[in-house]
């Protein structure tokens, strides 16, 4: 059983990434309806929102440092939040604001915070390969870091995550992967596109430890994870954990779920990883009152993150020609630099 502390220190976690994503919701969604217009409101763009996901990431990092390194795909904020990232700074980039992590250039699916080794992409299992890389850093380095990649189910039929599995496992890296399986490879249901019902199952084919958490419960979360994390801080390889989450929104903004089975949305709303780590709290003594106070503090963290994101100025148009690899010769344009005189 997790002390009281640990697991007031998981409900923090998980409240604030439940309020972040319900608050990023309706900001998003202002000036997109009635008719849906991605370009309109505070946050053009896609935004794609883990309700429902928040055990996994509280469960994982609260195990790690900040000089342990973190990959995330594009649906990431509830991860970012557990290992740390500057909840201000991060609003900031999800509103593509100059004061964002990335200058208001990368956006919500492109976070990076290197206070606290803290990476995630829009590319399908692309945050594997960086994982490994770290790893193998920290092995070369002699130090006991670990780096834990996320993925979703539909990620793991992906060849970069095969290569990424069989490197560390062949090399014996402090890697740890976790898989988020909410049942929905975007708008495909898992077992029309993958072939093994567990994704841990996947870890047999590289000789290494996979196991399986069938409920998105906190508490056995972080169970799974101790031993995992454990295993790569003391060198013992690489390991890869499969996580039963659940979709509480559709995949992205927007996404109308026609596909998706009026039951499988109930089903989803009915399982709640907040309420069952409550119940564990009340029977280790917390009051409900002490649980009130630490869901106020976290709602106002969150409101005060983005209403001070919204303040942040936008990037100045010359700025996009910072930061990257190349820019056009100074006072020639782009077209006559690639097309000569014609």
């Amino acid at each position: 059983m997790l002390t009281a502390d640990t697991m007031r220190d998981l409900y923090d976690d998980v409240v604030t990434a439940r309020y972040y994503e319900e608050r990023l919701q309706e900001e998003y969604l202002e000036g997109k309806q009635p008719a849906f217009d991605i370009s309109a409101g505070p946050i053009p763009g896609e935004l794609h929102l883990a309700a429902g996901h928040e055990a996994a990431g509280a469960g994982v990092c609260a195990h790690l440092r900040d000089d342990d390194t973190v990959t995330a795909p594009h649906r990431p904020h509830h991860v970012a939040i557990a290992k740390g990232v500057d909840l201000e700074k991060m609003t900031a980039e999800i509103f593509g604001r100059e004061t964002g992590l990335c200058s208001g250039k990368g956006g919500h699916m492109h976070l990076y915070d290197p206070d606290v080794n803290f990476a995630c992409s829009g590319i399908i299992a692309q945050g594997c390969p960086p994982a490994v890389g770290a790893g193998l850093a920290a092995k070369k380095r002699n130090t006991d870091a670990v780096a834990v990649s996320y993925l979703g189910e539909g990620a793991i039929d992906q060849g970069g995550f095969f290569e990424s599995l069989n490197f560390a496992a062949v090399h014996d890296l402090p890697v740890v992967f976790v898989v988020e399986d909410n049942d929905w490879a975007i708008s495909m249901p898992q077992e029309r596109v993958t072939d093994v019902e567990n994704a841990a199952d996947r870890a047999g084919g590289f000789d290494l430890p996979g196991e399986r958490v069938e409920f998105d419960d906190v508490c056995a979360v972080y169970e799974a994870a101790e031993d995992a994390v454990g295993r790569a801080r003391s060198g013992n390889g690489p390991t890869l954990l499969s996580v039963q989450v659940h979709r509480r929104m559709g995949h992205f903004m927007g996404d109308a779920e026609a596909y998706r089975p009026d039951e499988d949305v109930e089903r989803a709303q009915n399982l709640d990883c907040i309420p069952r780590l409550e119940d564990d709290l009340r029977q280790a003594g917390v009051s409900d009152d002490e649980l009130m106070e630490i869901r106020e503090a976290a709602e106002q963290r969150v409101d005060d993150a983005i209403e001070w994101a919204k303040d942040q100025p936008e990037p100045a148009p010359e700025a996009t020609y910072e930061d990257v690899f190349s820019n056009p010769p100074q006072g020639r344009p782009m077209a006559a630099e690639q097309g000569g005189d014609e």
